[in-house]
């Protein structure tokens, strides 16, 4: 039985139907080598009336210029303009005009406009200066730009983001609130909004040529994750902005709001990324990381220690990408299964870096590395940018990765942690920006003008938190 059909027992008829359709919709269009005539056949044979054509901002926001698809050929052909002032972190006032330049390979109709007047499709755009050249400031331009670095080496980079989220309701009076759906726990199959919701963005994501593996319950009520399939860096990245698109739009249409906040409520577990990385050979494909010589670290091989070993040496620095937000740091402190030790290990859940096991025939195709602190509230296109960078100045300094770390991190003590050279990720937003400030690998990978538009914003962030009078405060000394 198939992922379709189990998803759809128990639906009404027709929702089999368009579950055997979407199985199809992308059969004929490749995921790479794209046309214009391609997508202006696809375009008509679904019916599109419009095309957003989607960027994203310094922060990850995704942003769009929506043409009529009358108007689709002519953008391919000759781009689309746009005023980049007005976007965070581009260009000034007096340098506004820039142009956004389609990836054909990304064309997909958003499935929750099907069925309406106003089909639309979108296409993943790269930013242009007026004179031709890239945009140094375009997130996926820097994603770019490290996956250059590592052709050079003979190598590609692939990647699979584990996206945590919640589902909540809004208050009597319409408003949004940190409000759980549901009751359920950590892999519960319940037969309330949560089971159909899951399957229903499943369907959506399909339709999108996104491959979903695996949908599940997380551990705190309201909270899920849904899993799709690995690819090389660039692809990955396209799919998740379109993945947190695709949750938004269908939870909105079934009256909830899907946040991906990586604290939303005191107490209780919040939202991670966990990134499954790996490199593999250009000329034949082989998993530069597999070494089934080399027993003694989980069949690693010694590119992949080293890379382990980079990301290890750049980890604060990291945070402030990986981790963005002032909120992000909420969830990264002990006691909610989060990663906070700079250490590395294969059974050991507690630490930053897991090498998950692999059955032996199929290690030369799986062996890969799992980094547990980024969350997704980080932009995607620089979260796999540094993460690249960090591993690539491993390898290429020949860094050594330390012994891995089998015990229990969280029941070490503070110099037990300190005889064995286990760090840690940044307290805070301002420790990681601190951190970032100083890393000249990292800072070199965003390049000058993401981190001088980058670093000024969140540092203003920071101040706004910082001096912030919260209801906490008022509660505990308003008395004194």
């Amino acid at each position: 039985m198939n992922f379709h059909t189990q998803a759809a027992m128990g639906a009404a008829q027709k929702d089999t139907v368009r579950a055997v359709k979407r199985e199809h919709m992308y059969s004929k269009f490749p995921r790479s080598g794209a046309t214009k005539e391609m997508v202006l056949d696809m375009a008509q044979e679904y019916g599109v009336q419009f095309v957003d054509m989607q960027f994203t901002d310094i922060f990850g926001v995704l942003k769009a210029v929506t043409i009529p698809v009358h108007k689709l050929a002519s953008a391919i052909d000759s781009n689309v303009w746009f005023d980049g002032s007005s976007i965070e972190g581009f260009t000034r006032v007096t340098e506004s005009d820039m142009f956004l330049k389609p990836d054909l390979n990304t064309f997909a109709v958003l499935p929750w406009t099907k069925n309406t007047e106003d089909v639309t499709a979108r296409l993943v755009c790269d930013v242009h200066l007026p004179d031709g050249n890239p945009f140094e400031g375009d997130p996926r331009r820097i994603l770019k730009r490290q996956l250059e670095k590592a052709r050079a080496l003979g190598l590609t980079f692939n990647t699979g983001p584990e996206l945590e989220f919640f589902l909540f309701q809004k208050d009597e009076s319409g408003n949004l609130q940190p409000l759980p759906h549901d009751q359920a726990g950590y892999f519960d199959q319940t037969t309330d909004l949560a089971l159909s919701i899951r399957r229903h963005m499943a369907f959506g994501l399909d339709e999108m040529g996104i491959e979903v593996e695996a949908l599940h319950h997380e551990v705190a009520e309201g909270q899920h994750e849904i899993n799709f399939m690995y690819a090389d860096a660039l692809t990955t990245a396209d799919n998740t902005i379109s993945f947190k698109l695709a949750l938004k739009a269908i939870a909105q249409s079934m009256g909830l709001h899907a946040t991906f906040m990586p604290k939303p409520i005191f107490g209780i577990n919040g939202s991670g990324m966990h990134v499954h990385e790996s490199l593999a050979s250009i000329e034949d494909g082989s998993n530069k990381f597999y070494d089934a010589s080399n027993t003694r670290y989980f069949g690693l091989s010694s590119l992949g220690l080293s890379f382990i070993a980079g990301q290890l040496a750049h980890i604060k620095a990291m945070n402030a990408i990986m981790n963005p937000t002032v909120n992000s740091y909420k969830r990264l402190v002990v006691g909610y299964e989060a990663p906070v030790n700079a250490a590395w290990g294969q059974r050991n859940r507690s630490a930053l870096i897991r090498v998950p096991r692999i059955t032996n025939e199929k290690a030369h195709l799986a062996t890969r590395i799992e980094l547990r602190c980024p969350d997704p509230s980080a932009n995607i296109y620089l979260a796999f940018a540094v993460m690249l960078a960090a591993g690539l100045d491993g390898i290429k300094k020949g860094m050594s990765a330390p012994e891995p770390v089998e015990d229990n991190i969280w029941m070490l003590t503070r110099e037990e942690m300190q005889e064995r050279g286990i760090g840690s990720v940044a307290k805070d937003l301002n420790e990681a920006l601190d951190a970032l400030a100083e890393d000249e690998v990292i800072r070199a990978a965003l390049g000058d003008h993401f981190f001088s538009h980058f670093f000024k914003a969140k540092k203003a962030e920071w101040d706004a938190y910082r001096t912030h009078v919260s209801n906490w405060e008022l509660d505990q000394y308003l008395n004194c």
